[in-house]
């Protein structure tokens, strides 16, 4: 009778036992796990601590003792194996509990250990309120954690698929997360821009967000636990969760000489075989070559390992051979809070950084058929070879996600052509997807790129564009343009296009934009059929290059006690779902009966322009005074209707969220008679309320590098914001010195670029004055004045404005000029062009130039 000893008892361990009995009813199969619990739920951990998953029970898919009555199989857990002996064929175990230790031999032998979570030895890890997440026992530790001391703050450090679960759980609990992550971007396996929608549905949630941020070390601070960055930043918590990623645990294997790759991971043959032939691994803890990238690497997945391990029962019941193991491609899907995110294959600044061949899209769909109700928005990025093979894929919206990315994942498995994808034939009514599904417009979007019919330029090119002397044509209508646009662009709508061919120089490169690109291809058909041959579509439009332009961290939102007011606010907004509405109306009872002019507008699926051209038609129509109550799914709603709001004069009420779903309410002005103006005497008309106009902004242009100029406009700026302003500083052309980094890190430029870096001053504190300089010394000698006088120093100023919340604008197109770079701006710094000046100047009573 043969004996098969399995080491590791969860995923892959557990399969293979079952397998094994299914195959050889007469072995005897011993399974040892070193934990106390067997074939659990190890992906519903995160939301077993947010109660989603309310009973701990439920994430337990089989005990010891039902395996046993199933399955005969000889459970021992809280039994660690610490040594193989390859050559007598045993295995040397101890019992934690008792500490006895004994061998027992096998005929194959099954290493299922898994992985272990990163800890790194960084000073005061040790600290009992820093957690990590492997196992039952560690999510035991985590919810009696919270249920007993309610933490008001929690650091989740590490924005991986397992780190942001965790944020989102935690957030349901009613604790304020800080997200910290030494990377640019959350959840590797997306690329940058494809992070970006994920990091501004953060920011909606107020998860706070230090991106770029590594942990130096922690510290104790009475009850609570200090992480401290490498920059020095201090972010106080009750709790913190370490989700910095794992590594196989196979220390025990590498001792009995089982080859592994430099990561400790075990390296194993399409067999699943190690290099002893009577030793099979799966799951987390092997290394197999990745079918793209051709390297050996570990895929941490649950779903390939319970594959795998149908492979390693049947090779060790029927021979080595009966199966093969063609390697995973890394199909993975995350929620976070209302969004989903998922990846299949690789991506493509991996590819880049393999030296792998790739090109890319970006195109944006909706979760079905936009003209039925409830569509949500979809973006889909291909990666693909210059042959058209499907490389990888990655998904990011609210609904629908999984169908799409388990589409692509067979195809990109089986090494399909991106051009197939067009020709899938799926299942189509309006609730449930469009006549051509957002996987089947990658597919034709894609062969219009290979075949020449398109060329697209990826947002991060468009700098390049510029600085190259491109012509950036905006082929949005022109309300769409008042919301924002990329600086330096000249706006032709495509209505107009055909007709104003002549504005479009020849002799230059053209970059052609819209929304989210199809107007964009309309316009670049346009031009290439009559002539023009350097044309490019920016993929994604304008939709993706925002999002990935803005800054992405979300950096010193925590406030003491503000958690307490978030979860009032979520109850709230739960109240409201249950309020009594008026019918035909979309507003609650008590409202509804005051208003006589309401109007419900379902915008849900329409991508930009669609919801603010819906929104701007029916206030054209409604009387003063009336309300527009407007959903939409768009994410860039919630920014466009405030914006047209701030540039229209109307007030935007109130702007609610559920589920991805964007609803406004927005009231029509009345406009105030001059002589209610003048006497400041009406204040409602028609029970109505009046906008009168005292605008609470300041706006300071900061054209000047002299530090006497300098230190004059935070003076205002921090005076201005003393009293209540709202206050923005836009620095152009000399003045974007003002706000560079000491520490502003090497980046690449033109020659004209360099040439002006010279010249400028390198940082706030190498100004110089504007009279009376001698060659420094004037400005040496104003510091040891301003210093006697007890006046800060502007770097003081600087830090202090910020802290103030004044709002610190750098000029996109002198940055182009000046050759200056964004990784040399100060942290938190905007970029933005004269749209963004125009509409802080349109709310400002005080208007500076200096």
């Amino acid at each position: 009778m043969a004996r098969y000893v399995i080491v590791g008892g969860v995923a892959g361990g557990a399969s293979t036992a079952a397998r094994l009995r299914r195959m050889d009813e007469r072995a005897e199969i011993v399974m040892f796990e070193r934990g106390s619990h067997i074939s659990y739920a190890n992906c519903g951990l995160p939301y077993y601590a947010g109660e989603t998953i309310k009973e701990r029970e439920r994430l337990f898919v089989m005990t010891p003792e039902k395996f046993k009555a199933w399955l005969n199989v000889d459970v021992r857990v809280r039994t660690e194996v610490e040594e193989i002996d390859r050559g007598a064929k045993s295995v040397r175990v101890r019992e934690l509990d008792s500490g006895r230790e004994y061998s027992l031999t096998y005929d194959a032998l099954v290493l299922s250990p898994g992985s272990e979570p990163i800890r790194p030895p960084l000073p005061g890890i040790d600290d009992p309120r820093i957690f990590t997440l492997r196992s039952v026992s560690d999510i035991d530790q985590i919810k009696s954690f919270i249920d007993e001391h309610r933490p008001e703050r929690t650091i989740v450090v590490g924005g991986g698929f397992i780190g942001l679960e965790m944020a989102e759980n935690l957030h349901t609990r009613g604790s304020f997360v800080t997200i910290v992550e030494a990377l640019d971007q959350v959840m590797n396996p997306l690329d940058f821009e494809m992070a970006a929608i994920v990091h501004q549905h953060l920011k909606q949630k107020n998860v706070e967000l230090y991106l770029s941020s590594a942990v130096a070390h922690f510290e104790k601070a009475g009850s609570r636990a200090v992480v401290v960055l490498a920059d020095g930043t201090r972010l106080d918590a009750d709790m913190v969760v370490l989700s910095i990623g794992v590594r196989p645990e196979t220390a025990f294997a590498k001792q009995a000489g089982i080859e592994t790759a430099p990561n400790g991971a075990i390296l194993v043959n399409e067999n699943l075989q190690t290099n002893d032939p009577s030793i099979y691994a799966l799951g987390d803890a092997i290394a197999f070559p990745h079918p793209i990238l051709g390297m050996a690497m570990p895929i941490p997945l649950a779903g390939p390992a319970n594959k795998q391990a149908r492979i390693v029962a049947d090779n060790i019941v029927k021979g080595a051979g009966t199966r093969r193991w063609s390697g995973a491609i890394g199909t993975s899907i995350a929620k976070v809070f209302d969004i989903t995110a998922a990846a299949a294959g690789v991506a493509e600044k991996l590819l880049k950084k393999n030296n792998i061949p790739c090109m890319s899209i970006i195109t944006h769909g909706s979760s079905h058929a936009s003209y039925y109700p409830g569509a949500q928005p979809l973006t889909i990025k291909t990666v693909f070879a210059p042959d058209g093979t499907l490389l990888g894929a990655q998904v990011v919206g609210y609904d629908g996600v999984d169908k799409r990315i388990d589409l692509i994942a067979d195809y990109i498995r089986r090494k399909a052509k991106v051009t197939e994808l067009g020709e899938i034939e799926h299942a189509y009514a309006p609730p449930f997807s469009s006549a051509k599904d957002p996987v089947n417009i990658a597919g034709m979007t894609a062969e219009n790129v290979l075949t020449g019919l398109s060329r697209h330029a990826a947002w991060s090119e468009v700098a390049v564009l510029k600085g190259n002397g491109a012509y950036i044509l905006d082929v949005r209508t022109e309300e769409e343009v008042q919301l924002g646009a990329i600086p330096g662009a000249v706006n032709i709508p495509l209505d107009n296009l055909r007709t104003r061919l002549s504005e479009v120089p020849r002799d230059r490169a053209v970059l052609v934009y819209c929304g989210v690109g199809l107007r964009g291809y309309l316009a670049e058909r346009i031009l290439r059929q009559n002539g023009w041959t350097e044309v490019f579509n920016l993929s994604g439009g304008y939709k993706t290059w925002e999002l990935a332009s803005e800054p992405q961290s979300h950096k010193g939102v925590y406030k003491p006690g503000l958690a307490a007011i978030q979860s009032t606010s979520a109850k709230g907004t739960q109240e409201l779902l249950h309020t009594t509405f008026a019918e035909g109306s979309g507003m609650p009872e008590s409202i509804a009966a005051k208003r006589q002019a309401i109007v419900q507008i379902d915008a849900c699926g329409l991508q930009c322009p669609g919801p603010i051209m819906r929104l701007k038609t029916e206030i054209d129509r409604l009387p003063e005074g009336g309300r527009v109550v407007i959903s939409a799914t768009d994410p860039g709603f919630v920014r466009d209707a405030a914006s047209w709001c701030n540039v229209t004069g109307n007030l935007l009420i109130s702007m609610e969220e559920s589920k991805g779903v964007y609803t406004a309410m927005i009231e029509k002005a009345v406009k105030q008679s001059a002589m209610a103006a003048a006497t400041g005497m009406a204040a409602s008309q028609g029970g109505a309320p009046i906008v009168q106009y005292s605008p609470k902004g300041a706006s300071i242009i900061v054209f000047s590098n002299d530090f006497d100029r300098a230190l004059a406009s935070f003076v205002l700026a921090n005076g201005a914001a003393a009293a209540g302003k709202d206050v923005t500083m836009f620095f152009t052309f000399w003045g974007l010195s003002v706000i560079r980094k000491p520490d502003a890190p090497r980046v690449a430029k033109d020659f004209m670029g360099k040439m002006f870096s010279m010249m400028l001053p390198k940082h706030a504190g190498a100004l110089s004055l504007s009279k009376m300089n001698f060659g420094g010394l004037g400005q040496l000698m104003m510091k040891a004045r301003m210093k006697a006088k007890r006046v800060d120093m502007l770097e003081s100023m600087i830090a202090q404005a910020r802290q103030a919340g004044v709002r610190l604008v750098a000029c996109q197109m002198s940055m182009d000029i000046m050759g200056v770079k964004r990784e040399e701006l100060m942290e938190g710094v905007e970029i933005g062009g004269v749209a963004t000046y125009m509409d802080a100047a349109s709310q400002s009573g005080v208007n500076l130039f200096i």
